[in-house]
């Protein structure tokens, strides 16, 4: 690897990518410059006036998986250096940034990871096929021939492989079809997750940077969707200057490749990955010393605005009036020709899935909380219901039991639309609304949870309890109709404007782009950071369509299609108190009703030893249960009674197999063996011997006796170029990718 990088990436070449990807940077951070003035503005004026959104009536929790670790085990995975497969234990704690140890004992004698990845812009792949085909259409004139060796070679049938244009590639492989699927539905959470990297609470440097992209790559005439708008504004920004950076490079330096198109293949993945490493690292440096820029310039904005407010407003409202009169002619025959007669079809393409997914949501919310209520009934009464709310509680972030909600978006298509509005790909819109759904059922659970524990304050016998669960689930069934209603229209209305808004900017710039400039004069100078001529030219056109497409939400919505209400049905403060119960102290289920039962001297009471144990391990297992441990250890009763069918014997009867030894070992030594039951010492390899094989990925029960600040996530350090983490013995915890603007994830 060396050698070909040191041949085709010498110091000349380098500095030749330094110098390119500042000139982008450069021309960007001007495009960004401009909009954060822009959107400050546009985040105080609502704040003043406020837009009168319907009022929803789901709550919601601050942090959603604090200490969590959704999902651990072991999966194989292919070394870059020697091409060898070792069997690595892996976790996915709250932020989504897959953790890969050598094996579980590192991981328990708090070893330094190998590796966190951050799966933002990553594609997930279930076949050597589908990543022969990317990687060869990646660098043409490098398609194997028949019978020749591929670029990879998995020692099962089972593989899963994170692609990414421009960064470097993972390969994992699994024993069975269901550990692949499990682990399939864990990697794309990770990725839909990941992808949503730039926070929403962010009201102005958040728009600033989206809008600046958008900007940037209209000026390159480059419109419609794009599918690399995703990860942190660095990472954002690393795959903009890669847009460009990537074909240059492509085209110089693959006439020099050598060796057979498998080999070539190789060394091009080793150069892309390792320009986009040094384009990351400059990105980071240049945005991160704007940004500090922009913020020390804020106050001094905000007071101009303050004071300025209603002069700004009306000189917009001006300048707005004469691009209007000079545009608004052809903009709406452009309309009406072009755009009008083809949005009940994008409406309906996006409706059915999104409806179809949201409705799961809302099934599988039901049955989960009716099963509970069964439990309460036949088994554990309330001694069983901090148990069972805990599990409950983390429903909305368990990958396998929110994959039927996810998957229904899978079918949405744009036939026939897609390449008329210039749409890339439909990936965009599916994540988004996967998004909505998690934070639906998130909301409705919440809600369930916040009700019911002030119902027991009450101290209801069992049968009243049962009888106040199903009334409560009633009760948020009917908020969550309502608010999955107006988020459905919000996205229907967002995902329109996304599709059409492009595509008229594209079909007007010959004829009214070259006008704008003369309307530069009507802006004062004292308002200029905060008004720009080319965005309100935008809002002039939105204006355009923005009716036709209301019109036609409220056309659905009138005829009652797939379940949305009508905008004349609003529910203001029908549970005025709701809100004030969710602003006390999150509810700890596991340790407030676990056992609460018991008194006395009981084991269980307070301050007893036993008690105390107790509590460690509960207090141990809030921090590293793994979500997906519901689905294997499941509840005794259900509310369909029939059994499952045969064909999901595998996962259900290994699995429970499997939980059976884990129980036996809850906590193994140091120097005893690892899940899968390979010794420590060594990392085994598939097929070497049956003992070997890796076992379907399963959830770690506990965490090893230690101090508290032990139980913590490990975080890398951010200058790692490999595989391996440099860095202290002990586990820093990870931070999420929207924490800050740069992020801390450092592989790619």
């Amino acid at each position: 690897m060396g050698d070909v990088l040191s041949t085709h990436l010498d110091d000349a070449r380098r500095q030749h990518i330094a110098e390119k990807t500042g000139k982008i940077l450069t021309e960007f951070l001007r495009f960004y410059e401009d909009q954060y003035g822009v959107a400050l503005f546009n985040s105080m004026r609502h704040e003043i006036e406020g837009t009168g959104a319907p009022q929803a009536q789901l709550l919601w929790r601050k942090v959603p998986l604090d200490e969590r670790i959704i999902f651990s085990g072991n999966l194989f995975q292919c070394q870059e250096d020697n091409k060898k497969w070792r069997n690595r234990f892996s976790l996915v704690p709250h932020n989504y940034g897959l953790v890969l140890y050598e094996n579980k004992v590192a991981y328990e004698r708090q070893v330094p990871p190998r590796a966190v990845i951050n799966s933002a812009g990553y594609k997930i792949l279930t076949s050597l096929d589908q990543y022969l085909e990317l990687v060869g259409n990646s660098l043409p004139g490098t398609t194997s021939k028949s019978g020749s060796a591929p670029v990879l070679k998995c020692p099962t049938q089972f593989p899963l492989i994170l692609w990414h244009p421009s960064a470097r590639h993972y390969y994992f492989c699994m024993m069975t079809e269901a550990e692949q699927d499990k682990w399939q539905a864990v990697l794309q959470d990770c990725v839909r997750h990941c992808n949503n990297g730039i926070p929403e609470d962010s009201k102005v440097e958040g728009p600033a940077f989206t809008d600046a992209i958008r900007m940037y790559r209209q000026c390159k005439e480059l419109y419609g969707t794009w599918e690399m708008l995703c990860g942190n504004e660095v990472q954002i920004l690393s795959n903009l200057v890669m847009e460009e950076l990537g074909p240059e490079l492509k085209a110089e330096l693959a006439p020099r490749l050598k060796g057979k198109p498998q080999e070539r293949q190789r060394q091009w993945i080793q150069i892309s990955d390792t320009v986009y490493r040094m384009v990351y690292e400059q990105a980071k440096a240049r945005f991160e010393a704007v940004l500090s820029k922009l913020q020390l310039a804020r106050p001094a904005m905000e007071a101009v605005i303050r004071t300025d407010m209603d002069q700004i407003i009306t000189s917009k409202e001006h300048l707005a009036s004469k691009i209007r009169a000079s545009i608004l002619p052809k903009a709406e025959v452009c309309v009406r020709n072009h755009v009008q007669p083809y949005i009940p079809s994008i409406l309906e393409a996006l409706m059915v899935p999104t409806s179809q997914g949201f409705t799961e949501v809302r099934d599988v919310f039901f049955k989960e909380v009716t099963d509970m209520n069964l439990n309460v009934i036949n088994e554990g009464g309330i001694d069983k219901l901090g148990e069972y709310m805990e599990k409950l509680s983390q429903l909305a972030y368990h990958p396998l039991k929110m994959q039927s909600c996810y998957g229904k978006m899978e079918p949405l298509r744009l036939d026939g639309l897609q390449q008329r509005f210039d749409v890339s790909s439909t990936s965009v819109f599916k994540q988004r609304a996967q998004i909505l759904m998690r934070e639906q059922m998130d909301n409705a659970v919440y809600t369930f949870e916040t009700l019911l524990h002030q119902e027991l304050g009450k101290g209801p016998t069992k049968e009243e309890l049962c009888k106040s669960i199903q009334r409560i689930l009633e009760r948020v069934l009917k908020k969550y109709d309502y608010d999955s209603s107006t988020v459905r229209k919000r996205f229907f209305r967002e995902a329109l404007l996304q599709i059409t808004i492009p595509f008229l900017l594209k079909k007007l710039a010959p004829t009214c782009k070259s006008e704008l400039s003369r309307f530069q004069e009507l802006i004062f100078e004292d308002f200029a950071r905060f008004i720009l001529v080319e965005n309100t030219y935008e809002e002039v056109v939105l204006q355009t369509v923005m009716k036709d497409i209301l019109q036609a939400v409220k056309e659905a919505a009138v005829q009652r299609k797939h379940n949305l209400y009508r905008d004349s049905v609003v529910m203001h403060n029908s549970d005025p108190n709701l809100h004030l119960l969710a602003e006390g102290v999150p509810i700890d289920w596991g340790e407030e009703y676990s056992g609460s039962s018991d008194s006395g001297g009981d084991p269980g009471s307070p301050g007893t030893p036993e008690a105390a144990i107790l509590s460690e391990k509960r207090r141990r297992a809030k921090q590293v249960v793994s979500v997906v441990q519901d689905e294997e250890a499941g509840l005794p009763f259900k509310a369909v009674p029939e059994p499952l069918a045969p064909a999901s014997a595998d996962s259900i009867t290994e699995l429970h197999g499997l939980l059976a030894q884990d129980q036996q070992a809850e906590s193994p030594p140091l120097a005893g063996p690892l899940l899968n039951g390979a010794p420590a010492q060594e990392s085994p390899q598939p097929g070497a011997a049956p003992e070997a094989a890796s076992p379907p990925a399963s959830p770690l029960r506990q965490l090893p006796p230690g101090k508290a600040s032990d139980l913590e996530p490990p975080k890398p350090s951010d200058q790692e170029t490999g595989e391996q983490v440099s860095g202290p013995g002990g586990r820093p915890p990870i931070h999420t990718t929207t924490e800050d603007g740069a992020g801390v994830q450092t592989e790619f």
